[in-house]
């Protein structure tokens, strides 16, 4: 596979009950492209996010459900979800703003 930019790694924001109580302690949560490692992950939010700084990345990988139609088994895609902690002197991440 190509490279990845820093436009690529990041797909989109989690946005439920939990990743919104850690957004009090600047901890965002965001889909992010499967074989993306941490370091690109940082590099991508301090470029989308102007005045952010990244303090830490954790990753985790989550394996796709077994789904059966008729006698068909297979397997949903995997997905990859990154919880990024903010510097105290980082400003927020705007897109998360009013949530």
């Amino acid at each position: 596979m190509a490279a990845l930019q820093y436009y690529d790694v990041i797909l989109k924001p989690v946005i439920t009950e939990k990743s919104m109580e850690g957004m009090g302690d600047k901890k965002y949560t965001f889909f992010v492209h499967p074989e993306a490692n941490k370091s690109q992950i940082k590099e991508a939010v301090e470029k989308m996010f102007d005045g952010v700084k990244v303090a830490k990345v954790n990753t985790m990988n989550r394996d796709g459900k077994k789904k059966r139609r008729g006698m068909v088994y297979g397997r949903t895609a995997k997905t990859k979800k990154a919880i990024v902690q903010l510097t105290e002197d980082s400003k927020e991440i705007e897109i998360f703003a009013g949530l």
